[in-house]
């Protein structure tokens, strides 16, 4: 498929994601960089949304529980461009029921080239990234293209 180009803005739209068992980490980690992440969009699934919100004080939009179809919703804001970068603090030791929503919602970020932390240190990583207070240019999938051959 061709590519075409999308432009991340300065104020970032980022998902906030932990599975159980790292929802703690999370927390903390949040609360650490709160005053960063103050000034950009917050999106996260849905136990992990209301526990940050009432930890943090950050406003933070919370879809559903990720096994009720938040990681599904979340992917369709990564599809729709409405999400900019993905923190995922998730624990590789621990089987999840809805392990093939997160291996989705994983494979739906890479389609759309947004970047992805997966524990603390890429988080941190990305944080303090030149890029992230930059507008950025990101090579992303034509899809409007795609449908226009296809249907033209």
């Amino acid at each position: 498929m061709k590519t075409t180009v999308r432009l991340i803005t300065k104020q970032k739209q980022i998902a906030l994601v932990a599975h159980d068992s790292c929802k703690k980490d999370l927390i903390r980690w949040t609360k650490a960089h709160k005053e960063l992440l103050s000034s950009h969009q917050l999106y996260a699934t849905g136990t992990t949304g209301h526990l940050l919100s009432r930890e943090t004080g950050l406003a933070i939009t919370s879809l559903l529980s990720g096994p009720m179809g938040g990681d599904q919703q979340l992917g369709g804001l990564i599809a729709e461009k409405k999400i900019d970068m993905l923190i995922f603090f998730w624990d590789p030791m621990n089987a999840a029921p809805h392990d093939p929503d997160v291996k989705a919602l994983m494979r739906i970020a890479t389609v759309w080239n947004i970047p992805v932390a997966i524990n603390e240190t890429s988080a941190n990583f990305l944080l303090n990234a030149e890029l992230f207070n930059q507008e950025v240019n990101v090579s992303v999938p034509d899809y409007d293209g795609y449908l226009a051959e296809r249907l033209g």
